[in-house]
């Protein structure tokens, strides 16, 4: 039986991105779900999650960090891809370049600062975002 937080959980990614495919959904779900999100209301800890599992599910963001690109660069070069992403999924919101989550936890870090996202290698979409690099 799910949670109050689940299942409120689950409504915000429902209204936010109706056709996201259900194994994405289950991971942007549990990534919404962990523990250092919980302070957050959920339609925030959702939108945080599913923008950090695009990112680095559907993007070359890990790439572009590896090849030495700080954190703000690498989003910036990634953003037109997610927004592709959330285009398709049919989200009723898109980055639009002002928002700063600087103050907010990065659902994929964690707690701990670990920016390895589960599963990076070997996930599906992995490595199909356009680099915006010159």
């Amino acid at each position: 039986m799910a949670t109050k937080r689940q299942t409120e959980i689950a409504k915000a990614l429902r209204n936010l991105t109706p056709m996201i495919p259900f194994n994405e959904a289950e991971d942007v779900k549990r990534l919404a779900a962990q523990p250092h999100l919980r302070s957050l209301p959920p339609p925030v800890s959702v939108w945080l999650s599913l923008v950090a599992h695009i990112r680095h599910v559907h993007t070359d963001y890990d790439e572009l960090m590896d090849d030495g690109y700080d954190r703000d660069a690498a989003r910036h070069f990634v953003m037109d891809d997610i927004n592709a992403v959330l285009e398709r999924w049919q989200a009723t919101r898109l980055l639009d370049g002002t928002e700063t989550d600087a103050n907010l936890p990065d659902p994929v870090e964690g707690e701990d600062g670990d920016a390895s996202p589960p599963g990076r290698s070997t996930a599906p979409g992995a490595g199909r975002g356009r680099s915006r690099r010159s």
